[in-house]
């Protein structure tokens, strides 16, 4: 058992903690910390379930699994937090995802894969298309924004309508990379295909093919238990928070993602440093385009049936560091190559916004 896995199976431990910590009335800062590190290992075991499950259906099924339940954990635990009201954190959330993804884990793929092999590769023309997606993503998410700062007494409900509207197209957009990335243009990814398919063979050798029946059953347990942390989490999370002394804008951009990302963010690493830059970016930008142009949509329908309105229109802050942080990561990617310097470009990216979001105040009700 490798170092990861023994950590997670240890965290596991906090599953009852937290429920503990909840019914003998701990205190919210208990509750939130005990219900987060619970979250890190039942976000890896959905990963490692939705994987195994994949090898058994096939590539084509697998992938339309890998792609619909890649960012389960933050799925959820947004539609809790947007069930509570908790608006502004959803917001936050997506942003933290975006720029978490493309800054935070892609720079640490690049660093650490970078001092261990002096130049990493990749298919450039796979990152253009990616790059394509995230621009319509910004695209998306600045309209919105631009329409509330330009336009005189515009309602919330025009907002909302635009937003769904927006919402559908980017839902379509999607469908659209995964037939182009599984069908019609294949042979793009197919060297992280054929990286992963050599895998899963050697593990098939050893280990017999994976039991279908008892992946689905952790799948369903962890996405039960998930959804129980998450309500725990967001609960206690304005209490919590401010006890620590953050804004919610800062435990929306930067906490909540890491919680939700990092069984992803320790995949995406561990294969770079294993020389395999495409599978890598493939977890770090593909769980971006997942999040802008499938997850982000998902909740402004939602919102719109659990009857609390969720919108496109962002914080000009917010907005600001995804379209830098898209900017930079584009630029970086854009040659096909990858060394160490880039990452910790990446890195020091991430931790500007970091602190930025830190010490930015509330924001100002304009």
């Amino acid at each position: 058992m490798s170092v990861k896995n023994k950590i997670f199976l240890v965290l596991l431990l906090f599953i009852p903690v937290s429920l503990a910590a909840h019914y003998l009335e701990w205190g919210e800062l208990a509750v939130f910390v005990t219900a987060g590190l619970a979250i890190l290992p039942l976000a890896a075991w959905m990963g490692a379930a939705t994987e195994e499950i994949a090898v058994v259906v096939g590539p084509v099924l697998g992938g339309l699994l890998n792609a619909t339940f890649g960012n389960a954990t933050e799925l959820i635990i947004a539609l809790v937090a947007l069930n509570a009201g908790l608006i502004d954190i959803v917001k936050a959330s997506i942003t933290g995802s975006i720029i978490g993804n493309l800054l935070l884990v892609m720079g640490l793929a690049m660093l650490l894969g970078g001092l261990r092999y002096k130049e990493q590769k990749f298919q450039p023309i796979v990152a253009r298309v990616n790059a394509a997606s995230m621009n319509l993503a910004v695209i998306a998410i600045l309209l919105p924004t631009a329409m509330n700062y330009t336009s005189q007494g515009i309602s919330e409900q025009t907002l909302q309508n635009f937003s769904f509207a927006v919402a559908i197209v980017l839902i379509v957009v999607y469908v659209l990379t995964l037939l182009f990335s599984m069908k019609t243009h294949s042979y793009l990814y197919e060297l992280g295909i054929a990286e992963a398919e050599t895998e899963t063979d050697a593990l098939e050798a050893t280990h017999g093919k994976p039991n279908m029946w008892l992946w689905t059953g952790v799948l369903l347990v962890c996405t039960l238990f998930v959804a129980i942390e998450s309500e725990l989490l967001v609960d206690s999370l304005e209490v919590a928070t401010s006890q620590l002394g953050l804004t919610a804008l800062f435990t929306g951009v930067i906490l909540v993602p890491i919680i939700g990302n990092a069984a992803e963010h320790a995949t995406a690493v561990t294969v770079a440093m294993k020389d395999k830059m495409d599978l890598s970016l493939s977890v770090a930008v593909g769980s971006s385009m997942q999040i802008a142009l499938f997850v982000a949509p998902v909740l402004v329908i939602a919102g719109k049936f659990l009857g609390q309105p969720m919108d496109l229109d962002f914080k000009p802050f917010e907005l600001v560091a995804v379209t830098v942080s898209v900017l930079i990561a584009n630029t970086i990617s854009s040659d096909g190559r990858s060394n160490w310097l880039e990452g910790t470009l990446l890195l020091a990216a991430y931790t500007v916004l970091g602190f930025a979001f830190f010490f930015h105040p509330v924001p100002a009700i304009i």
